[in-house]
Order: structure tokens, then sequence, then C-alpha cells
């Protein structure tokens, strides 16, 4: 995500379009559309096409699995059960992890028992059963975000692209490329008119169809036919599923659109590093969509930088880039409901299922958070990441029970790492992370 000047720099994930403020990034050749497959143990080589940051590196340096002698250098994937002392909850038990010498993980997407992961290394892994089943890559464009439909794969972009991946009816381990967005047909459609083309910069024009800085975020509306994409270009743009094609593009806010999410009564949310989270009221008009503000929900100095909703779209969730995670309640028309405090850094991403919601941050650490009514208790904080949590994915396990339901949490980190965790909703708090959490607030407090 990109934080504005008024939350102070967490970490600058990669170069960006945006001119000086944000520095430069390659600009992608034509022919680096074309599909190529990744080979099972093939990894992408080459120069980064980002500058990294000071965070970024320190995640790499501290990381045990840079060491010279560790045998996980042999192969540039793989996978280890945890022992049960790795565990801090007899209920929230570290599973394994993926280790990743290929990059750092950007993205997430878990689909039944496959697992996608994305990273800096433009490559896309397939995982089942915590085993390496598929991959395949772009040859351009750090993945910052995965969606799966069905058989369909939408992956977004560093470059602004969205591409889009099928999965072969015969042979589930293989995904093709089928198309980018916007489709070469849209885009050259639209080329030929100079009323589809906006202004996007001092004496610089783009089509509106098109993002023209990196994707920040995807996802998909209620019925999964329609995708939303937010970007560092300050916009989201409305895609239909069918057809691929751009219907809307919205000028949601003041800088970059961190994260976006569709779920329900038509309503959307974004959230942006001008410290903004706002309420867009969606409506069909003929073969096309209409979006009108409808409400600011927060309006803070520093950067929004993760929003979710949980399952029964009764609480909207909103992490920053100060470590706190605000909620509102949607039948009370959005009232405020409070505040979460469990992180020393920004909060980098979110997640909810059931009665729990999970927030990673910068500070290397998943805080597990349990909603009773409108209550909400730190459950545990899990640790074992040596680099900021960069995205989280939340699958219900197959042990779940009615009065006791569990959930499969997957951790990506730029420690280059994919952690797995079971979670019961019915752990009992950690009373010696819950005291220092509290001493920790008592302290922010006072100062």
């Amino acid at each position: 995500m990109r934080s504005s000047s008024r939350g102070g720099r967490i970490f600058s994930d990669e170069g960006s379009l945006r001119g000086q403020k944000f520095g430069r990034l390659k600009i992608s050749d034509p022919k680096d559309e074309e599909y190529s497959p990744l080979h099972q143990n093939g990894s992408s080589t080459g120069p980064p096409i980002y500058d990294r940051d000071p965070l970024i590196n320190a995640a790499e340096s501290s990381s045990p699995y840079d060491a010279p002698s560790s045998p996980l250098n042999n192969s540039p994937w793989s996978s280890h059960v945890a022992q049960p002392e790795e565990s801090n909850s007899s209920l929230n038990v570290l599973m394994g992890s993926l280790l990743r010498e290929e990059g750092h993980i950007y993205s997430l997407a878990a689909s039944g028992d496959l697992l996608y992961t994305g990273s800096d290394s433009k490559n896309i892994r397939v995982w089942k059963n915590q085993k390496e089943f598929s991959g395949f890559k772009s040859n351009s464009g750090l993945v910052k975000a995965i969606v799966i439909s069905a058989r369909k794969i939408f992956s977004g972009h560093q470059d602004g692209k969205i591409r889009v991946w099928k999965v072969s009816a015969k042979k589930p381990s293989v995904h093709k490329r089928i198309g980018t967005l916007p489709t070469l047909k849209e885009y050259i459609k639209h080329s030929i008119k100079p009323s589809k083309y906006v202004e996007v910069g001092h004496n610089r024009n783009a089509l509106w169809i098109k993002h023209f800085d990196a994707i920040s975020c995807l996802c998909m509306n209620e019925d999964q036919t329609l995708l939303y994409s937010a970007s560092w270009d300050k916009t989201f743009k409305v895609w239909r599923i069918s057809d691929l094609k751009c219907l809307e593009s919205i000028n949601a806010h003041d800088d970059a659109v961190n994260s976006v999410v569709a779920g329900f009564d038509g309503l959307v949310l974004s959230g942006s590093a001008d410290g903004t989270v706002k309420v867009w009221r969606r409506e069909f008009q003929g073969k096309g969509t209409k979006h009108f503000f409808s409400q600011t929900l927060l309006k803070q100095e520093c950067a929004v930088t993760a929003l979710a909703v949980n399952q029964d779209a009764t609480f909207v969730y909103c992490g920053s880039s100060d470590g706190i995670v605000n909620f509102w309640e949607r039948e009370n028309q959005f009232s405020h409901g409070g505040v979460l405090r469990g992180h020393k850094l920004a909060v980098l991403c979110l997640a909810a299922a059931g009665k729990l919601v999970f927030s990673g941050s910068a500070d290397m650490g998943i805080c597990v958070w349990r909603r009773e009514e409108n209550d909400h208790t730190c459950l545990s904080v899990l640790t074992g990441h040596t680099g900021p949590v960069k995205c989280l994915a939340v699958e219900e396990s197959q042990e779940s029970k009615a009065d006791d339901r569990r959930w499969i949490v997957y951790s990506g980190s730029l420690d280059k790492s994919v952690k797995m965790w079971s979670v019961s909703e019915q752990a009992a708090p950690d009373l010696q992370q819950t005291e220092a959490m509290q001493k920790q607030q008592i302290k922010n407090n006072a100062t």
C-alpha cells in the first residue's frame, strides 16, 4: 500500500508511476504480455523492478532462512511442519511454514485446499496440502493482489495491469493466461476517441479504462459478477466478469487507494492514503454501473492501509498506518463502534472469519480478535515472522464444528515466507499478551 506524507512513511513496496513523489517504475514492453509458463523448479531471476526500502532490506537481512548454511537454500521452495512448542496457545497453533527464497510475499488467495501466493519475483505459486502443486508467471509486474472466481484467477500487478488466468478443466495444475485488463480490443476501441482520455498529471493524459499506477487491491462483489480494482492512481474501477469489460472508473480519493471491499446491499467501501474511508452506493444503469458517493466513515491524518467486512456484513474494519483498527456497525447506520489497539506499527492487512478478526502488521505480529456482540477481545498474537506481515487469507478448517469453529489462517510476509495457522473461536485469551497490550495502551495514552 501507499502511505501519504500525512501518515509518515511505513515502507515503500516499490517504485511507482506517480512522478518524483514516489519515484519511477519501468514501463512494461508489449512483448511482456506473452504467456510464459513457470516450470516446476523454475524461479525468476534478474534485477528487481523497484527501489527497495530500508525496512524491506532489514526484513531480508533478519531472516534466519537467508543464512548460507541453511539447508533450505538448496531449493527455492521448502515447507516444514511446526513443532508444538512453536504455538502460543493450545487452540491457536502454527501448523507449518512455506519458505520462499524467490522474493517477498505480497499477496495470498485461498480456495478450498489450494493456496495461491504472489511475490515480487512475478511468480504465482499454487500450493496444495503444503506441497507445491503448480506455478505460473507474468513477464512483468510484481504480483500485488490475487482473487479467485470459480476457475478464473485475477492477479493485480505493479505495472497497473490485471491479468486473467484460467484453470484447465482436464489438468487442474495447468493455468493459462486468457487476457489482460483492459483487453486489447477495448484498449484499441477507446484509444481512437479523444473523449476517452482523462488528465492524469501535468500535460499527461491516459485512457480512463486503464490504471496508470500500481494495482493495490482486488475484490469481487456479492454474486461474483463484478471485479473491483483499486490503484495508487487514486481511482477504483469496475469490471464485468462475463466479458472483462471496464464499466466504470471512480475518482475516489485525493491520494492512493489502498483497499476496496464490496459485499453487501450494493455498497462499496474504499480506503486511501489520504486518511479517509468512503462508502459508495452501486446502481445498475442499463448494461453498466454507476457508483454514487454515500458518506465518509473516517477522516484522519494517518493513511488507511486495509479494509475488511465480516461474513455477516454487520461490521466494517479499517487498519491504519498508526497501528490502530477502527470498526463500524452497519446495523446502526455505520456508527463508530470503537478501536482495536494491538500493534506497535502500521496495520498492513485485515481478514474476518466467523467471530474472528485478524490484523497483520509491520511489527511482524498477527492479532487475533474475537467479537462478542459489540465487544472485541484479543485472544492472542501470532508470532514467528521475521518481517512485516503483508497479507492474510482465511479458510474454514475441516476440523471445524458447530460448537467450535476453527479456521486455517495463511500469513504472507516480507521475510519471504508463508505461515499456516490453526485458530479456534473458543480459544481462551492469552492473559500475558493481553496484560502487555493494556500496559502499552496506558503508556500510549500517557504520552
